[in-house]
């Protein structure tokens, strides 16, 4: 039986990159996007294209009844959740912290903490051994980004201690719980936070000397969630180039 793997924000960035190299490695995927259809149905026709089956699934993950509708209608229609990737997050414009509007840091933490929250818990509930989580972290986490989104570095922090306390909670069924921390990724986000040349402006202090792209991370988490790390769990996973 093949896995059947959840990914939320698959629509675009590396959650779209993730989708498609899961398919590849054939899991059957359950595409979890909140706004852009069109997105989501060009993710879904490239998972078709690889054989494997496929389903898209509007859903706002910081509604826990929604959240409850997307893990229903993935277990319903492909079967028995084997994986999760918890990737559906945002960020707001850059600059100093003390100019974050309320809005913003409402949003952030509804999305980037209670919307992990909640898929990873209901993951939980229904898992078996042998199923894996990953979380999609952030280098910011431990970096902070001073000036830029330290509210945003605060949610990652929360994604890294998840990934910590429920890999040893879940670890007695044998369910795998990691994360992977990217760095600078060429993605639409830096565009979303109001610097879309942001990823070429940081080359220079990156120790690699570029930005990432989208499929490295999606290497990282593939290989998570894969056979070859069975006796990984609890693993926070940088893939940042240095920084």
């Amino acid at each position: 039986m093949a896995p059947v793997t959840i990914v939320t924000g698959g629509g675009r960035g590396i959650g779209a990159a993730t989708a498609r190299r899961l398919a590849h490695a054939g899991h059957d995927i359950a595409l979890c996007y909140r706004r852009d259809h069109h997105a989501a149905g060009t993710v879904l026709a490239d998972i078709h294209a690889t054989g494997r089956r496929g389903i898209t699934v509007a859903a706002d993950t910081s509604d826990p009844d929604q959240v409850t509708h997307l893990f229903d209608t993935t277990a319903g229609t492909l079967g028995p959740i084997t994986g999760l990737v918890n990737n559906a997050g945002l960020t707001s414009p850059i600059g100093p912290f003390t100019d974050v509007t309320l809005t913003d840091l409402r949003r952030i933490v509804d999305v980037n903490i209670l919307g992990y929250l909640l898929c990873a818990q209901q993951a939980a509930r229904r898992m078996t051994t042998g199923a894996a989580i990953v979380n999609v972290s952030s280098a910011a986490a431990t970096l902070g980004s001073p000036g830029e989104y330290v509210h945003y570095a605060a949610s990652k922090a929360a994604t890294d201690t998840l990934t910590v306390g429920l890999a040893k909670e879940l670890a007695p069924r044998g369910i795998r719980v990691n994360a992977v921390a990217p760095g600078i990724i060429r993605t639409e986000i830096h565009t979303l936070s109001g610097m879309p040349d942001r990823a070429e402006q940081a080359a220079a202090r990156i120790p690699l000397g570029r930005a990432g792209e989208a499929d490295e991370v999606a290497a990282a988490i593939a290989w998570l969630l894969g056979p070859d790390a069975s006796y990984t769990t609890g693993t926070v996973l940088r893939v940042a180039g240095g920084l």
